[in-house]
């Protein structure tokens, strides 16, 4: 059993932009230990009053399956322990495991803490003693241990001894600085193992992209113990990523980290910490990102339609993932097959993919781009339906931006759309032309299909495709909407940003409208024959 040790609520906290309230801190301490994380390690507790309230806040959890870890340092080359404030705070914190870390790296010895050899010995074997004492676990997190084994290993190993002779429980080879390759790794954990016999953890960080390769190769080499945070955030490039290497032990090794049926919650958890945190995950994480199993080349696509291993290194629902496949101009007639199942539409069903994906094919070219906007690929397959009737038409818009002295910019949208056999003509005042145009079109459309009172335009992305054209320049608008259920995209592309908004914008809106129910203007609500609604 491999050990997991999360410290997302102290070294995760190091990362850039990462902040976190106790409260925060406390739901994701629940989470962790609900998925089955050993032991997480809650803060440092003479740093700053938030973790001081988090350690005695925590207790009042009622924690099934973790114990909650302190962490801090050896006591100061000055002090005897008894007299440390920092370990003193440790014990304050009231946890049944404390971590301390002590300097393995000759370099930090003297340049860093400012002491001798014999002195750092000292504290790192008598503040774990004093820890011991006091009936805590200590896990001993040798820090800078491999830059300092390659330095000078006697040394090195030398630290390690102390704290094994201290009485530490656990002894963490640190790669602090996150430059170590997994061939060195392998070589320091296997002196290491040769000479001691406490057990043997690992703490990587990915200032050289290989944390979560090294700690694997740790692993591999017999360490038993591996700690990192969730989504591998913390400070500089972050620390290992705790996702794939639970995923990749419970998976590609024969030895476990979780208790049964744990291993399908890690994509849930590592977007509800994401959400905590208030951070975008990568769609691009291996196993829990939303890319992770998404398949956008057409080859790709008729591989996995056959045979869906083809082209994943393991079941996406093992880690709580799904497949998904992308429409794009690299698509083949594989990719829209398998998202016409996905939209309930049968394979075919009265259209010709062939030459829907050629039209896709071309939209890309002109600048749009339909991997984000699957309500405008599923609006695509519906509308080549020969029974497809659509709930609107354009029949003109007018859109007009001034500047009023005294009353600054002013935007005011007309438009006149069909329904049936019945016309609309509103108009209506915006902060922007496109918030104009939005609301314009609501009024248009309020009577005839009141559901749409229920839509909300959640964001707007504007991107400029070829910016050397200037003012010609191509614009791609993708819109994300929402009723309040789900959130759908949809996309427009023009060298006009009008236009491109209104591509958008029509598609948000009917898609919208089939995902209540309807099915065209047979299902509108109003009766009469014309409406004219002027601007307000």
């Amino acid at each position: 059993m491999i050990e997991l040790y999360d410290t997302t609520l102290r070294d995760g906290t190091q990362g850039e932009g990462i902040n976190l309230t106790v409260q925060d801190k406390l739901r994701i301490t629940q989470l962790l230990d609900e998925f089955g994380v050993h032991l997480i390690e809650g803060g440092w507790p003479g740093s700053n009053p938030k973790d001081v309230e988090y350690f005695d806040r925590v207790r009042g959890l009622n924690l099934s399956h973790a114990r909650i870890a302190a962490f801090g340092s050896t006591c100061r080359p000055s002090l005897q322990p008894g007299d440390d404030p920092n370990l003193q705070m440790l014990l304050a914190a009231e946890t049944p495991v404390a971590t301390i870390f002590g300097k393995a790296w000759i370099r930090h010895v003297t340049q860093v803490l400012r002491t001798d050899r014999d002195n750092n010995l000292r504290l790192v074997e008598q503040s774990v003693a004093f820890l011991k004492g006091a009936g805590r676990r200590v896990i001993f997190d040798a820090e800078h241990f491999f830059d300092g084994f390659f330095a000078d290993p006697d040394y090195a190993l030398a630290v390690l001894r102390a704290a094994a002779n201290g009485g530490a429980d656990t002894l963490v080879l640190c790669d602090t600085n996150g430059g170590m390759m997994p061939w060195q790794v392998r070589e320091a954990v296997g002196r290491v193992q040769q000479e001691l016999t406490v057990p043997l953890g690992i703490h990587t960080h990915n200032d050289s992209g290989c944390a979560v390769a090294n700690s694997m190769v740790a692993l591999h080499a017999g360490c038993t113990h591996v700690q990192g945070t969730i989504n591998g955030i913390g400070e500089r490039c972050g620390n290992a990523d705790l996702c794939p290497i639970i995923a990749n032990v419970e998976l590609k090794t024969e030895r476990s980290s979780l208790p049964e049926g744990g291993m399908v919650r890690l994509t849930e958890l590592a977007r509800h910490v994401a959400e905590i945190a208030n951070y975008a995950l990568p769609a691009g994480a291996p196993y829990v990102g939303r890319s992770a199993f998404v398949h956008k080349a057409g080859v790709h696509v008729s591989a996995i339609q056959r045979d869906e291993g083809s082209y994943e290194h393991c079941a996406p629902e093992s880690v709580g993932n799904q497949t998904r496949v992308v429409v794009s101009e690299l698509s083949g007639r594989g990719n829209l097959e398998r998202k016409a199942g996905d939209f309930g539409l049968g394979d075919g069903n009265g259209g010709d993919h062939r030459e829907l994906l050629a039209r896709i094919k071309e939209l890309e070219n002109q600048g749009f781009a339909f991997e984000a906007a699957e309500a405008s690929v599923e609006l695509m397959m519906r509308r080549e339906r020969p029974d497809y009737r659509p709930f609107f038409e354009l029949m003109d818009f007018l859109v007009v931006v001034e500047h009023r002295e005294g009353r600054g910019h002013l935007a005011e949208a007309n438009v006149k759309i069909r329904v049936g056999e019945h016309e609309h003509h509103t108009a209506a005042g915006g902060v922007g032309p496109v918030g104009a145009l939005d609301l314009a079109l609501r009024k248009a459309l309020r009577d005839a299909y009141p559901q749409i009172e229920g839509f909300r335009l959640v964001d707007y992305k504007v991107r400029i495709l070829d910016s050397s054209q200037a003012t010609k320049a191509t614009t791609r608008v993708m819109i994300d909407t929402s009723d309040g259920a789900q959130t759908w995209s949809t996309v427009g592309a023009s060298r006009n940003i009008i236009e491109a908004s209104w591509q958008a914008l029509y598609d948000s809106f009917e898609y919208g409208l089939i995902r209540a129910g309807l099915h065209g203007p047979d299902d509108a609500a109003y009766t009469c024959e014309t409406s004219v609604s002027p601007a307000r």
